[in-house]
């Protein structure tokens, strides 16, 4: 029995059969046609759904038993800002984000519409809220803005939307800063207490959603990553708190510093409390089934006739982690690589080190590729060095099973007298290759998860290499290789064994036909790469055996 065979054939089919299992706990949602807004009938005098008359981010931090009611609905407009980066509507009644596209990322492939992150309406109920709990409010604080449209004029880097109002007293000015090339917004409230009592006023920062899928999983042909809530405290740094886990029970933690996110595939928004400051983080659901999570900051004392500012920062855009690390300490981790993420982070880095000489992340993965290929070729080596000298004595071992016939225990000690007498390892070749199994599926979420591919072209019919090839070309090429490398190993003795091998190019082009395009070109550009080393190595071990031949 070649055990050589059946070990490496075993890992195959394993590698197989984890990358299946996965698919199906992470990608198992149906395919959902999902619209964007029409953001060209939008106007800042109309309001989105119902998110206005919601008064539950004043009970926010309080317990379950304590919730507000819904005080009538008051006079609500939207405010439209326009950066170059975000496109938002800020509802006057509480101030809350209701609506963001992202300028710089498309709803499709092939298409003009900006991707829509937050929206209220028939789709999707997925909004930014803030306010000032403190100061005896039982609802939202009715706000006027400055005006009801700010754009970002060219040559300027910044751009304020001030909204004011009054609560028992107390002036309420609520001021967005929004930045050139970023999508964090800075949200802070200046109050002014013209009363003779004394406040303790608390900033409170929530994002709601309702459990609809993820929008972007259309482009993954019905696949979704993880939707769903996260939080970053000094206990943990990164700690997922999925929507099943909001339904069934609160997270509540107080820490200094850390954020509030909620997450989807390639996108994120998030809360950042000031760093020095102690907040409680939490979660709940509300009555409509809506999955809140966010942060109450650290009361503050406003004593009468005392100005006070309270302030925390929004993070509304793509998983981008070069921004993200200058947004908040741990917000990147939110860019989940899975539990081989230290030998994923250094890819993604050789990855957009390549990406910014050639400016093309097909080519930037052809270079990854080379080094990975480059990093094995000493065990790459040692594998196809062994699998050579097994096809050199491939006669000799199919002689000895013609002897032996059916006397297994014959056969056994005849090949491995064989191997000892050719200084043959029958396991040689399946170490190296197992190493290398960790690698590709390293890559292989790297590649799922990186925002920067998503909508990126390679060449010719490869205008996205975050989504399957369009024609199956790649995965046909790759099965082509996977049967031209073939060719270069011997033929297992057992027939049985001899067909499954056969077949293995079949069934891995078949798994290939739907995965991303970047991840087939990686094993394309890899089994080329082997081809050309095996080759090699195969020639010269079968011209060092006919020069002792012709010596003999």
């Amino acid at each position: 029995m070649d055990v050589k065979r059946i070990v490496l054939f075993s890992s195959l089919a394993l590698v197989a059969y984890l990358l299946i299992i996965q698919w199906n706990q992470d990608y198992h949602q149906t395919e959902v046609q999902v619209r964007a807004p029409d953001i060209q009938h939008i106007t800042p005098d109309q309001p989105q759904g119902d998110a206005a008359a919601d008064d539950s981010i004043l009970a926010f931090s309080a317990p379950q038993t304590q919730e507000v009611l819904t005080a009538p609905q008051q006079q609500q407009r939207l405010v439209r800002v326009a950066t170059d980066t975000l496109d938002v509507r800020i509802n006057t009644r509480g101030g809350d984000i209701v609506f963001a596209a992202l300028l710089q990322h498309r709803a499709r492939l092939n298409s003009d519409d900006p991707f829509v992150l937050l929206q209220d309406d028939d789709l999707r109920h997925y909004i930014v809220q803030s306010d000032v709990s403190g100061l005896g409010n039982q609802q939202r604080v009715q706000l006027v803005p400055d005006q009801y449209e700010y754009i970002l004029n060219d040559g300027d880097d910044q751009l304020e939307v001030v909204m004011r109002g009054e609560v028992n007293g107390v002036e309420v000015a609520k001021i967005f800063t929004f930045s050139r090339q970023s999508h964090l917004i800075d949200v802070r409230y200046e109050l002014n207490n013209t009363t003779e009592q004394t406040f303790q006023p608390s900033f409170v920062g929530l994002i709601k959603r309702d459990s609809s899928p993820d929008p972007s999983q259309g482009e993954f042909l019905g696949m979704s990553a993880y939707l769903g809530g996260a939080f970053s405290t000094q206990e943990t740094r990164y700690q997922k708190v999925s929507f099943s886990d909001i339904q069934r029970e609160s997270f509540r933690e107080s820490s200094q510093g850390g954020w509030a996110a909620m997450l989807q595939h390639y996108f994120i928004s998030a809360w950042i409390p000031q760093p020095d400051e102690t907040s409680l983080f939490s979660s709940r659901a509300d009555r409509q089934g809506n999955n809140i999570i966010g942060f109450r900051g650290q009361e503050q004392l406003l004593a009468p006739g005392q100005n006070l500012t309270l302030a925390a920062q929004t993070f509304i855009g793509p998983k981008v982690q070069s921004e993200m690390k200058q947004v908040a300490q741990h917000l990147d981790l939110t860019v989940d690589y899975g539990w081989l993420w230290f030998i994923a982070q250094p890819l993604f880095w050789l990855l957009n080190w390549f990406y910014g000489f050639v400016a093309n992340w097909g080519v930037a993965i052809i270079l990854v590729t080379l080094v990975i290929k480059l990093a094995f070729f000493k065990l790459s080596a040692t594998a196809y060095r062994s699998m050579a000298n097994m096809r050199r004595v491939a006669p000799k071992l199919q002689r000895i099973k013609e002897e032996a016939g059916d006397d297994r225990q014959k056969l056994s000690q005849a090949m491995m007298e064989l191997y000892r007498k050719e200084k043959i390892n029958p396991m040689g070749g399946c170490l190296p290759i197992l190493v290398q199994m960790p690698v590709f599926i390293a890559l292989y979420w790297m590649l799922l998860e990186s925002v920067e591919l998503r909508h990126a072209p390679f060449m010719l019919w490869i205008a996205d290499l975050s989504m399957k090839d369009p024609y199956f070309v790649l995965p046909i090429l790759m099965g082509v290789s996977m049967y031209l490398q073939q060719l270069l190993n011997p033929t297992p003795p057992d027939p049985m064994q001899a067909k499954i091998m056969k077949m293995l190019p079949i069934i891995f082009t078949f798994f290939f036909l739907f995965f991303p395009a970047g991840l087939v070109l990686y094993w394309l550009v890899n089994n080329l790469l082997s081809i050309l080393q095996q080759w090699y190595i195969t020639h010269k071990i079968e011209k060092e055996e006919a020069l002792k031949t012709a010596k003999s």
